[in-house]
Protein backbone atom coordinates (compact mmCIF):
# COMPACT_ATOMS: atom_id res chain seq x y z
CA UNK A 1 0.00 0.00 0.00
CA UNK A 2 1.18 3.52 -1.34
CA UNK A 3 2.05 6.00 1.52
CA UNK A 4 0.39 9.74 1.63
CA UNK A 5 1.95 12.32 -0.46
CA UNK A 6 4.26 14.35 1.88
CA UNK A 7 7.97 16.21 1.97
CA UNK A 8 10.22 17.08 4.66
CA UNK A 9 12.76 20.08 4.36
CA UNK A 10 14.91 18.78 6.63
CA UNK A 11 17.62 16.08 6.18
CA UNK A 12 18.15 13.66 7.57
CA UNK A 13 14.29 13.94 8.40
CA UNK A 14 11.78 13.46 11.42
CA UNK A 15 9.59 10.46 12.60
CA UNK A 16 7.21 11.96 14.22
CA UNK A 17 6.41 14.01 11.49
CA UNK A 18 5.47 11.32 9.63
CA UNK A 19 2.48 9.78 8.54
CA UNK A 20 1.86 6.90 8.56
CA UNK A 21 4.16 6.65 11.21
CA UNK A 22 7.03 3.77 10.05
CA UNK A 23 6.30 0.34 12.19
CA UNK A 24 9.17 -0.54 14.28
CA UNK A 25 7.52 -3.43 16.48
CA UNK A 26 9.09 -6.64 16.84
CA UNK A 27 6.95 -9.49 15.26
CA UNK A 28 7.59 -12.18 17.85
CA UNK A 29 7.55 -12.21 22.00
CA UNK A 30 11.56 -12.47 22.79
CA UNK A 31 13.17 -16.02 24.13
CA UNK A 32 16.47 -13.81 24.84
CA UNK A 33 18.63 -14.36 21.86
CA UNK A 34 20.20 -11.65 22.64
CA UNK A 35 20.53 -11.97 26.57
CA UNK A 36 23.09 -10.00 28.29
CA UNK A 37 24.49 -8.36 25.24
CA UNK A 38 25.33 -4.53 24.38
CA UNK A 39 24.75 -2.95 21.32
CA UNK A 40 25.97 0.25 19.98
CA UNK A 41 23.13 1.51 17.15
CA UNK A 42 23.92 4.45 14.63
CA UNK A 43 21.31 5.68 13.52
CA UNK A 44 19.52 4.31 16.18
CA UNK A 45 16.65 7.65 16.96
CA UNK A 46 14.32 5.99 14.09
CA UNK A 47 13.83 4.01 10.90
CA UNK A 48 15.67 1.18 10.59
CA UNK A 49 17.74 2.24 13.32
CA UNK A 50 14.60 2.65 15.78
CA UNK A 51 13.63 -1.15 14.66
CA UNK A 52 16.63 -2.80 15.27
CA UNK A 53 17.00 -0.95 18.55
CA UNK A 54 13.09 -2.66 19.65
CA UNK A 55 14.01 -6.09 18.27
CA UNK A 56 17.67 -6.42 19.80
CA UNK A 57 15.81 -4.87 23.19
CA UNK A 58 12.79 -7.41 22.72
CA UNK A 59 15.51 -10.03 22.94
CA UNK A 60 17.26 -9.39 25.99
CA UNK A 61 20.28 -6.39 24.31
CA UNK A 62 20.76 -3.07 26.35
CA UNK A 63 20.94 -0.25 23.97
CA UNK A 64 23.42 2.43 22.97
CA UNK A 65 21.52 5.06 20.46
CA UNK A 66 24.00 7.18 18.79
CA UNK A 67 22.12 10.01 16.82
CA UNK A 68 22.79 13.21 15.21
CA UNK A 69 20.79 15.96 16.53
CA UNK A 70 16.78 14.40 16.12
CA UNK A 71 16.39 14.58 20.44
CA UNK A 72 12.64 14.11 20.26
CA UNK A 73 13.34 10.74 18.20
CA UNK A 74 16.31 9.18 19.92
CA UNK A 75 13.84 10.11 23.32
CA UNK A 76 11.30 7.91 22.17
CA UNK A 77 13.58 5.13 20.68
CA UNK A 78 15.19 5.18 24.77
CA UNK A 79 11.64 5.12 25.71
CA UNK A 80 10.65 2.11 23.51
CA UNK A 81 13.98 0.41 24.98
CA UNK A 82 13.21 1.04 28.30
CA UNK A 83 9.40 -0.09 28.22
CA UNK A 84 10.78 -4.00 27.49
CA UNK A 85 13.10 -3.62 30.06
CA UNK A 86 16.26 -3.23 29.14
CA UNK A 87 18.81 0.13 29.54
CA UNK A 88 19.24 2.68 26.79
CA UNK A 89 21.67 5.51 26.78
CA UNK A 90 21.29 8.44 23.87
CA UNK A 91 24.43 9.30 22.12
CA UNK A 92 24.40 13.04 20.52
CA UNK A 93 26.87 14.16 18.07
CA UNK A 94 27.83 14.15 14.31
CA UNK A 95 29.36 10.65 13.65
CA UNK A 96 31.06 11.73 10.77
CA UNK A 97 33.74 12.93 12.82
CA UNK A 98 36.39 10.56 14.42
CA UNK A 99 36.68 11.88 17.68
CA UNK A 100 33.25 11.58 18.12
CA UNK A 101 33.19 7.93 17.23
CA UNK A 102 35.16 7.21 19.75
CA UNK A 103 33.59 9.06 22.18
CA UNK A 104 30.54 7.20 20.98
CA UNK A 105 32.48 3.51 21.68
CA UNK A 106 33.59 5.17 24.83
CA UNK A 107 30.50 6.13 26.17
CA UNK A 108 28.81 2.70 25.52
CA UNK A 109 31.73 0.77 27.37
CA UNK A 110 31.47 3.35 30.42
CA UNK A 111 27.51 2.37 30.54
CA UNK A 112 27.83 -1.07 29.96
CA UNK A 113 31.42 -2.31 30.62
CA UNK A 114 31.35 -3.88 26.99
CA UNK A 115 30.07 -3.87 23.29
CA UNK A 116 28.94 -6.94 21.72
CA UNK A 117 27.44 -5.77 18.91
CA UNK A 118 28.09 -2.83 16.50
CA UNK A 119 25.53 -1.61 14.10
CA UNK A 120 26.24 0.69 11.34
CA UNK A 121 23.40 1.94 10.28
CA UNK A 122 23.87 5.91 9.29
CA UNK A 123 23.14 7.87 6.66
CA UNK A 124 22.08 10.75 4.62
CA UNK A 125 21.27 11.10 1.17
CA UNK A 126 20.72 14.20 -1.69
CA UNK A 127 19.33 14.27 -4.65
CA UNK A 128 20.85 15.58 -7.88
CA UNK A 129 19.24 15.07 -11.02
CA UNK A 130 21.93 16.47 -12.79
CA UNK A 131 25.75 14.78 -11.11
CA UNK A 132 27.41 17.66 -12.41
CA UNK A 133 25.26 20.12 -10.34
CA UNK A 134 25.87 18.18 -7.27
CA UNK A 135 27.93 20.48 -4.78
CA UNK A 136 31.30 19.12 -4.36
CA UNK A 137 30.73 19.53 -0.37
CA UNK A 138 27.79 17.45 -0.62
CA UNK A 139 30.13 14.45 -1.76
CA UNK A 140 32.60 14.96 1.59
CA UNK A 141 29.12 15.08 3.86
CA UNK A 142 27.64 11.47 2.05
CA UNK A 143 30.48 10.26 2.40
CA UNK A 144 31.57 11.08 6.05
CA UNK A 145 28.19 9.97 7.05
CA UNK A 146 27.79 6.79 5.29
CA UNK A 147 31.19 5.26 4.85
CA UNK A 148 33.93 7.02 7.24
CA UNK A 149 31.72 6.75 10.25
CA UNK A 150 31.32 3.05 9.71
CA UNK A 151 35.67 2.26 9.25
CA UNK A 152 35.57 5.43 12.21
CA UNK A 153 33.46 3.51 14.94
CA UNK A 154 34.82 -0.05 14.10
CA UNK A 155 38.23 1.04 14.65
CA UNK A 156 37.26 2.50 18.05
CA UNK A 157 34.98 -0.21 18.65
CA UNK A 158 36.87 -3.62 17.64
CA UNK A 159 39.80 -3.38 20.82
CA UNK A 160 36.65 -3.69 22.81
CA UNK A 161 34.86 -6.51 20.83
CA UNK A 162 35.59 -10.42 21.80
CA UNK A 163 35.26 -13.43 20.39
CA UNK A 164 31.84 -14.04 19.43
CA UNK A 165 30.93 -10.36 18.68
CA UNK A 166 29.00 -8.91 15.49
CA UNK A 167 29.92 -6.17 13.34
CA UNK A 168 26.63 -5.13 11.12
CA UNK A 169 26.01 -2.97 8.35
CA UNK A 170 23.83 -1.18 6.08
CA UNK A 171 23.84 -1.38 2.64
CA UNK A 172 21.09 -0.57 -0.15
CA UNK A 173 20.02 -1.90 -2.92
CA UNK A 174 21.65 1.21 -4.69
CA UNK A 175 24.94 -0.53 -3.80
CA UNK A 176 23.87 -3.16 -6.66
CA UNK A 177 21.54 -1.60 -9.23
CA UNK A 178 22.69 2.40 -8.77
CA UNK A 179 20.26 5.27 -8.57
CA UNK A 180 20.77 7.92 -11.14
CA UNK A 181 19.86 10.78 -8.53
CA UNK A 182 21.69 9.11 -5.92
CA UNK A 183 25.30 8.81 -7.76
CA UNK A 184 27.47 9.48 -4.53
CA UNK A 185 24.96 8.04 -1.66
CA UNK A 186 25.02 4.40 -4.20
CA UNK A 187 28.99 4.58 -4.21
CA UNK A 188 29.01 5.05 -0.60
CA UNK A 189 26.87 1.54 -0.03
CA UNK A 190 28.75 -0.01 -2.59
CA UNK A 191 31.96 0.98 -0.43
CA UNK A 192 29.77 -0.62 2.84
CA UNK A 193 29.33 -4.19 1.27
CA UNK A 194 33.27 -4.44 0.18
CA UNK A 195 33.69 -3.24 3.37
CA UNK A 196 31.98 -6.06 5.40
CA UNK A 197 33.11 -8.25 2.47
CA UNK A 198 37.05 -7.29 3.33
CA UNK A 199 36.55 -6.95 7.20
CA UNK A 200 34.95 -10.17 7.60
CA UNK A 201 37.61 -12.10 6.03
CA UNK A 202 40.58 -10.31 8.50
CA UNK A 203 38.56 -10.92 11.59
CA UNK A 204 37.33 -14.10 11.11
CA UNK A 205 40.71 -15.46 12.86
CA UNK A 206 39.09 -13.26 15.72
CA UNK A 207 36.21 -14.80 15.70
CA UNK A 208 34.13 -11.66 14.55
CA UNK A 209 31.74 -11.72 12.71
CA UNK A 210 30.89 -9.33 9.89
CA UNK A 211 27.72 -9.04 7.90
CA UNK A 212 25.22 -6.59 6.05
CA UNK A 213 21.53 -5.74 5.23
CA UNK A 214 20.64 -4.66 1.75
CA UNK A 215 17.64 -2.60 2.25
CA UNK A 216 15.13 -1.65 -0.91
CA UNK A 217 12.72 1.19 -0.65
CA UNK A 218 12.59 1.02 3.29
CA UNK A 219 9.24 3.63 5.01
CA UNK A 220 12.03 5.60 6.95
CA UNK A 221 12.67 9.38 7.38
CA UNK A 222 14.94 9.62 4.85
CA UNK A 223 12.04 9.19 1.95
CA UNK A 224 9.98 12.10 2.30
CA UNK A 225 13.47 14.13 3.17
CA UNK A 226 14.94 13.18 0.56
CA UNK A 227 11.83 13.31 -2.49
CA UNK A 228 9.30 15.68 -3.23
CA UNK A 229 5.19 14.54 -1.76
CA UNK A 230 4.59 13.45 -5.76
CA UNK A 231 7.30 10.77 -5.17
CA UNK A 232 6.82 10.15 -1.99
CA UNK A 233 3.29 8.82 -2.73
CA UNK A 234 4.85 6.22 -5.22
CA UNK A 235 7.48 5.30 -3.33
CA UNK A 236 7.90 1.54 -3.26
CA UNK A 237 5.12 0.72 -5.94
CA UNK A 238 7.65 -0.22 -8.50
CA UNK A 239 8.63 -3.68 -6.28
CA UNK A 240 7.35 -6.75 -6.86
CA UNK A 241 5.55 -6.57 -3.77
CA UNK A 242 3.83 -3.38 -5.05
CA UNK A 243 5.10 -1.48 -1.39
CA UNK A 244 7.75 -0.02 0.21
CA UNK A 245 9.18 -1.96 3.06
CA UNK A 246 8.70 -1.36 6.76
CA UNK A 247 11.81 -0.76 9.29
CA UNK A 248 10.67 -4.16 11.25
CA UNK A 249 10.92 -6.18 8.06
CA UNK A 250 14.43 -4.92 7.75
CA UNK A 251 15.20 -5.62 11.72
CA UNK A 252 14.51 -9.21 11.64
CA UNK A 253 17.50 -9.46 9.00
CA UNK A 254 19.23 -7.96 11.64
CA UNK A 255 17.97 -9.71 14.38
CA UNK A 256 19.16 -12.98 12.59
CA UNK A 257 22.66 -11.57 11.64
CA UNK A 258 23.31 -10.47 15.42
CA UNK A 259 21.96 -14.03 16.94
CA UNK A 260 23.98 -17.16 17.58
CA UNK A 261 21.46 -18.54 14.86
CA UNK A 262 23.86 -17.00 12.22
CA UNK A 263 27.13 -18.35 13.75
CA UNK A 264 28.09 -19.82 10.34
CA UNK A 265 26.97 -16.74 8.33
CA UNK A 266 30.05 -13.92 7.88
CA UNK A 267 31.09 -11.51 4.73
CA UNK A 268 27.29 -11.87 3.36
CA UNK A 269 24.81 -9.31 2.23
CA UNK A 270 20.88 -9.81 3.03
CA UNK A 271 18.59 -8.15 0.50
CA UNK A 272 15.08 -7.11 1.89
CA UNK A 273 13.69 -5.34 -0.79
CA UNK A 274 10.33 -6.37 -1.93
CA UNK A 275 11.16 -9.08 -4.28
CA UNK A 276 13.83 -6.85 -6.83
CA UNK A 277 16.01 -9.46 -8.44
CA UNK A 278 19.91 -8.45 -7.82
Amino acid sequence: MNKPAQHQSRQPGIEEKMRPPPRFEPFFPGVGKLAGKVALITGGDSGIGRAIAAAFANEGADIAIAYLDEDKDAGATREIVEEMGRKAILIRGDLGEETHCRKAVGQTMKAFGRLDILVNNCAEQHVAEAFEDAPSAQFDRTFRTNILSYLYLTKAALPHMKKGAVILNTASITAFRGNPVLVDYSATKGAIVSFTRALAVQQAENGIRVNAVAPGPIWTPLIPASFDAGKVAEFGADTALGRPGEPNEVAAAFLFLASPESAYVTGEVINVNGGTPI
